[in-house]
């Protein structure tokens, strides 16, 4: 499997993940990850800079050598990287924008949940740029902490689970779609050289044909909708 490079330089290198591949080892060395792939096909180590999770794709950031890895650590740490997510929710998420202080931690089996208690502070900006009808909604959001999956957890909280996902929302109805509709779309940070660097992973084909496939069936349904409430009654 070769994985799109979206950026590269003697410090750092940047591919575009798939969804259902995951970003480090995993318990069962048989199954493959970006980082052994990477490090295979490249003949040199790489270090992880951040998390991806496996059934999300996008923007996946490696450092090629200790010290950037530890400055990129620096950075994470005092909040200086500005990542951006697309997603699509169910239900019609109002307000159109807004932020979730809902605290993380994690529970059994690798869930994460809220617990305003024994939780850590976790953050998640998000801004609406779709309503497809009142069934989902398509929105940006912006993880200001780094939990694990915060905007997974975060969405679920409020009673809009990410469509898709296998973990989080009532599983019966998450099966039906292809896949977690959740896409790390840009990294953004100062480069360990001074310079401002953004690093952009387009929408893949597969989140872009669930979105399309979902606006024809929502359109037909209204049609259908319009014909039989318009249509004379019998007597």
């Amino acid at each position: 499997m070769e994985l799109p490079i979206l950026y590269e330089d003697n410090d750092l290198l940047a591919v575009h993940k798939p969804e259902g591949l995951a970003a480090i080892p995993e318990r069962d060395p048989s199954r493959p990850s970006a980082r052994r792939l990477l490090e295979a096909a490249r003949g040199e180590r790489l270090w992880v800079v951040h998390r991806l999770d496996k059934e999300a794709s996008g923007v996946l950031l490696f450092a090629r050598n200790a010290e950037a890895h530890r400055y990129m650590n620096t950075l994470f740490e005092q909040r200086q990287v500005r990542k951006v997510y697309r997603a699509l929710v169910h239900g019609r998420l109002e307000p159109g924008q807004g932020q979730i202080r809902a605290p993380i931690r994690m529970y059994g089996s690798g869930r994460m949940g809220v617990d305003p208690e024994r939780g850590k502070p976790s953050e998640t900006r998000y801004r609406v740029l779709e309503y497809l009808d009142e069934a989902y909604s398509l929105i940006e959001a912006l993880p200001l902490t780094g939990r694990r999956h915060q905007i997974r957890v975060h969405c679920y909280h409020i009673g809009h689970p990410i469509v898709g996902d296998p973990r989080y929302g009532d599983r019966s109805v998450q099966q039906r779609y292809p896949r977690l509709m959740l896409h790390a779309l840009s990294i953004r940070f100062r480069h360990p050289n001074g310079q401002e660097l953004e690093i952009v992973a387009p929408v893949p084909e597969s989140f872009q044909q669930v979105l399309d496939a979902l606006r024809t069936e929502l359109a037909a349904s209204t049609t259908d909708h319009s014909a039989t409430t318009s249509s004379p009654s019998s007597t």
